[in-house]
């Protein structure tokens, strides 16, 4: 029998679409994976094991079934957006127990394509940090189990990282995917605002946060993307030639950048170089203000969503960051920084295409109950690895994190590549031109150390 563990998206929907294999037995066999090794990673809450089997044997009866983009294609869904019949926690005590009547944009366009959801990941408590553990459980980085996998999106890209399932749906609103995708080894991509739907919260953290796909593979993360925007992402045929700014400044003064992660920018550089694109070193003109505007919006968007729960089955990091973000929310809402911020980078991104800069700042913290701990320790442990991220939810535009390397720890390295609006298809051709130069290892081999 073909294990269909670790294969990707795009070879299980052509297996399933030519008849090789059945939408059953390629979701059997993931699920087989999640029992056995999800009490370590922690990437799910919730596991719909009999109901995956049952919507994977829909999928093999449906008429179109060798149309399907996603034929047969089990995916992992973020639990802050809603899947029917299931609940939404997004991480918190604080949530309604009650069933979603409806699947989410995104998630209906993902099972109109043929995937089938296999389950909900964890996340910390309203998507908050990025770090991911709560009273729903921890997700850990499947490369290094006494890390977190990041957050928020932590649960969908360890999921996919320990070949749980080939795919999974995430959002970002600070970073939320790149920065799990990062600490993971993964593809993704934020996309630019009004590519994919929203939707993600009461008000998608003003306009901030974007739904997108984690994958093991560029062409998944294009396949996905196109599902999700519900139009064809196409690559161009012939490589184009870019104007590519190469930057390791962070955009947070105080805030360095590890060796490791300067040292894969610079490689990086390098292989754009010899692949033909004109590659310089330049600095976007950060304003001074840029860390007091994303703190503004940061805790301002958890404001708006807590409004309608409980304060006391909160955490205290959450209550905290809530009350501190009620007097911005006028602000916030208002948008003249963020406008603002656009403005001041516009020019340098009419003079250079693309810009690359490291993922992160350094590794992820270490896997600890951080929901335990005080709202300030938090704050400084995601602004310290994570100050590379945020502007690009300000300014609405597309950002992807690429494996690039590894870390001395083994654990996987990796990049950020920055576009002007509409510039998906630009960023995800150039990630496959790195892919092609410096293939990653796909999957973790957190499986090797789990007893069977």
């Amino acid at each position: 029998m073909t294990n269909w563990v670790g294969r990707t998206a795009a070879e299980i929907a052509a297996a399933v679409r030519e008849k090789q294999t059945t939408p059953r037995e390629v979701v059997a066999e993931h699920l087989a994976r999640i029992e056995r090794l999800n009490d370590r990673v922690g990437a799910f809450r919730l596991v719909r094991a009999e109901a995956a089997l049952a919507e994977a044997e829909e999928v093999a009866s449906r008429a179109d079934l060798a149309e399907l983009p996603l034929a047969g294609v089990p995916v992992a869904v973020k639990d802050n957006l809603a899947v029917r019949g299931e609940t939404k926690r997004i991480g918190s005590a604080a949530t309604p127990d009650a069933p979603a009547d409806d699947d989410h944009v995104t998630v209906a366009r993902l099972r109109a394509a043929g995937a089938v959801v296999v389950g909900l990941t964890n996340v910390p408590e309203l998507c908050v940090f990025g770090t991911t553990e709560g009273v729903h459980g921890t997700a850990r980085n499947p490369w290094d189990l006494s890390r977190t996998a990041g957050g928020s999106s932590g649960g969908s890209a360890a999921a996919v990282a320990a070949g749980m399932v080939p795919i999974a749906l995430g959002n970002d609103g600070m970073g939320s995917l790149r920065i799990p995708a990062a600490n993971c080894g993964l593809v993704t991509i934020k996309p630019g605002t009004g590519v994919v739907p929203a939707g993600v919260s009461d008000g998608d953290w003003f306009g901030m946060s974007e739904n997108g796909p984690l994958a093991t593979t560029v062409e998944d993360a294009r396949l996905m993307l196109s599902v999700l925007a519900d139009t064809e992402v196409t690559l161009p045929d012939t490589p184009r030639t870019h104007r590519i700014a190469v930057s390791l400044r962070s955009p947070l003064a105080g805030v360095t950048i590890s060796k490791p992660y300067a040292a894969a920018v610079r490689e990086a550089a390098g292989l754009l170089i010899k692949a033909g694109h004109q590659v310089r070193r330049a600095y976007p003109p950060y304003p001074m203000s840029l860390g007091v505007t994303a703190l503004t919006h940061w805790t301002a968007g958890t404001a708006v969503d807590a409004r309608e729960l409980d304060f006391r089955r909160l955490t205290r990091r959450t209550r905290v960051h809530a009350a501190v973000g009620k007097r911005f929310v006028a602000r916030a809402q208002g948008g003249a920084s963020r406008e603002a911020l656009r403005r001041r980078l516009e020019p340098f991104f009419a003079e250079y295409d693309v810009l690359l800069t490291p993922a992160l700042a350094r590794r992820s913290p270490k896997s600890a109950p951080w929901h335990e701990r005080g709202w300030l320790r938090n704050v400084m442990a995601n602004t310290n690895y994570s100050p590379l991220t945020p502007p690009w939810n300000l300014t609405g535009w597309p950002a992807m994190a690429v494996p690039f390397g590894t870390l001395p720890s083994g654990a996987p390295c990796a990049v950020q590549l920055v576009g002007r609006p509409g510039a998906e298809a630009a960023l995800l051709a150039l990630a496959e031109r790195i892919e092609q130069l410096k293939p990653w290892q796909r999957t973790a081999p957190v499986a090797e150390a789990v007893p069977s």
